[in-house]
């Protein structure tokens, strides 16, 4: 099982997991994705703006990932992640497979269905499409032992995979910021890197 803490709302992350889903069936991968919370919103202090994360998603659809983020939309950000940490720590109580397929489902939402996965309504489709019980409350508890236990580990930001006690942070973008802007591209080999070590594990 390959952990990974991230943040729910974060852009980088989804491009994080869908490419490490997709090369892990090219390459007849069976290695899980345990993906816990790192709350931005607790490590800041406040929850992540709509205008930067629409920001991030621009620059990453110019510059590395044009196939994802089709259906972002700024109009439905949500106020806050920890719904829709909760829900992904329901179904990781139902088994990694259903955890890692929720965790997948709920970033998706938002950022290809542009969907506020703050929403009760919302995370009860998502419950419902994976045969969970109705979203019920947040459970705060939970999202603030993994950040704990993230801390204890040195999580740098989100992406922070781990096989093993290896991290590796956002191991498959190279980011800089260039005066007023970011300048974001893929890191093919580092990334590779990071795959080849995860899966052979």
């Amino acid at each position: 099982m390959i952990e990974v803490f991230a943040d729910v709302l974060c852009p980088f992350t989804h491009v994080g997991l869908r490419r490490f889903v997709d090369r892990r069936r090219e390459l007849g991968g069976r290695d899980g994705l345990l993906v816990r919370a790192w709350p931005l919103e607790l490590v800041n202090g406040h929850p992540l703006g709509v205008d930067l994360v629409a920001e991030e998603v621009e620059e990453l659809r110019a510059q590395v990932a044009p196939d994802l983020f089709s259906g972002f939309d700024p109009t439905h950000f949500p106020a806050t992640s920890l719904p829709a940490f909760t829900l992904v720590g329901a179904a990781y109580a139902r088994g990694p497979e259903l955890g890692e397929r929720v965790s997948l489902a709920v970033r998706d939402a938002l950022f290809e269905e542009g969907r506020d996965i703050s929403a009760i309504e919302v995370l009860d489709d998502i419950a419902t499409a994976h045969g969970l019980e109705p979203f019920v409350a947040v459970d705060r508890a939970a999202i603030v032992d993994d950040w704990e236990e993230g801390k204890r580990r040195g999580v740098l930001g989100s992406p922070h995979f781990f096989v093993g006690d290896e991290g590796f942070f956002c191991p498959g973008l190279d980011i800089k910021r260039v005066g007023e802007h970011r300048r974001i591209k893929a890191d093919p080999v580092r990334f590779e890197a990071f795959l080849a070590h995860a899966l052979a594990a």
